[in-house]
């Protein structure tokens, strides 16, 4: 073999080398929830039917439609996800991306993938997992604890008003919880693009979930990528609780929903 023929080898070499690394990870990631074992081959072919236009081919949030959505599709490649029962700055654990293709995130584009089996959605989280390093490189921090829930009573919902103040929950959310906060208009995500607080007095659902637990998990956790932070070490459980039972109150349908005399009288009037 000539030295010509050896430097051309040399250069196709340091030039596939990447790609060629990069199909090897992808073939080799797999995802784990409960029983089901995902595997990254087939949930390549998921991706490409199920979720490419929103969050492009190279995981970067950056597909064909990701210019009509708002919020902007999620940007797999930077690791960090809204949704997890991880502390705040962790990846999240391969059953809270699961969780979340079948749950889907309100208010974005993101749907509900019912169409998909569960070992679909193990596939495609496997595959996920495949645009981001730092899903070899990291191992996921333990969930955060959810403490047992408090009863909800009077007190109890006062008291959430007060915590909502003490931090300042209005400066985004607003004094309502309608997301209109003095700061609204000035939040960004992770890549700098205009985000909107979450309107409490909108449905049943939150972004991430529709329980109380679920919400719970969304102060102790933070929505990472935006300006939503962890209150982990701000709040004591008892205090996120009252938070919890003080937000329901907020929701358009609290009043039907709300059964007992203890909870007339105090919806907060919008």
């Amino acid at each position: 073999m000539t030295w010509t023929r050896i430097r051309i080898l040399l250069v196709a070499t340091a030039i596939l080398w990447p790609s060629l690394l990069s199909c090897s990870g992808v073939f080799a990631q797999q995802s784990k929830i409960g029983n089901l074992t995902g595997q990254a081959k087939r949930g390549k072919e998921l991706y490409g039917r199920y979720c490419v236009g929103c969050h492009g081919s190279r995981g970067d949030g950056e597909g064909e439609n990701a210019a009509y959505l708002n919020p902007k599709p999620r940007d797999f490649t930077m690791g960090l996800f809204k949704c997890r029962s991880t502390p705040s700055g962790s990846i999240p654990l391969d059953s809270d991306l699961f969780d979340t293709v079948g749950r889907g995130i309100d208010t974005t584009g993101m749907p509900r993938w019912l169409p998909l089996t569960p070992q679909n959605r193990a596939d495609l989280v496997a595959y996920v997992k495949t645009f981001s390093g730092r899903f070899v490189e990291e191992k996921p921090d333990k969930p955060v604890d959810i403490a047992t829930e408090t009863p909800v009573t009077p007190e109890s919902i006062q008291r959430g008003s007060e915590v909502y103040q003490s931090l300042k929950c209005f400066e985004c959310h607003g004094e309502k919880g309608r997301g209109d906060g003095p700061s609204a208009s000035s939040l960004r995500d992770s890549k700098e693009n205009p985000i909107v607080p979450y309107d409490f007095t909108i449905g049943t659902r939150f972004k991430c979930g529709e329980s109380d637990r679920d919400l719970y998990r969304i102060f102790m956790t933070g929505l990472d990528g935006t300006p939503m932070p962890s209150y982990v070490n701000w709040v004591t459980p008892a205090q996120a609780w009252d938070l919890v039972h003080y937000l329901r109150t907020l929701q358009a349908d609290y009043g039907e929903k709300s059964k007992t005399a203890d909870h007339k009288g105090l919806i907060a009037r919008r």
